[in-house]
């Protein structure tokens, strides 16, 4: 009696849809990249306490490359944070997910702006003001500046 059994091939590192990082992937890359940024670390210089090329850190950062549990243990090591922060503040849709849904969906690149360069640089040099007086007032001063910029665009639209 011959039966045909029809098995789904899986290959090691299968993404789903064809050439396209899975959300964590991507989630964690990017959470590698606030905290690099943070403390002024470059990508060449992570390489080079790793033993990776800049162009790997790159992938990592942009989800392109997984990043294997014992890597990911030595970058939380180097950047002093423990390994779940890479998982921290991930998103509901993708947590809510199961694994096969993750691998179809289609990945948004830099769509929340706290992955801008510009916002970590900002809040890096934020920090290294020393007085907390000054950083408060600069703090003050941002946050009226953003305020009457979103209120002048509402006074555009309504014109």
């Amino acid at each position: 009696m011959n039966k045909e059994v029809t098995v789904e091939k899986r290959t090691r590192g299968q993404r789903g849809i064809k050439g396209q990082s899975n959300p964590v992937d991507v989630h964690v890359g990017a959470r590698l990249r606030l905290r690099r940024t943070l403390i002024g670390l470059s990508q060449s210089q992570l390489g080079r306490d790793i033993g990776l090329t800049f162009q790997q850190v790159q992938k990592y950062e942009r989800g392109a490359n997984r990043i294997g549990a014992s890597r990911l243990y030595d970058l939380a090591s180097i950047l002093d944070v423990p390994v779940s922060f890479f998982f921290d503040d991930m998103p509901e849709e993708i947590k809510q997910k199961t694994p096969e849904q993750r691998r179809q969906t289609d990945v948004k690149h830099e769509a929340d702006p706290m992955h801008r360069r510009e916002t970590l640089e900002l809040v890096r040099a934020y920090y290294r003001i020393i007085d907390p007086g000054v950083r408060k007032k600069f703090f003050e001063l941002v946050k009226a500046m953003g305020a009457g910029e979103a209120n002048e665009e509402v006074m555009e639209r309504h014109r």
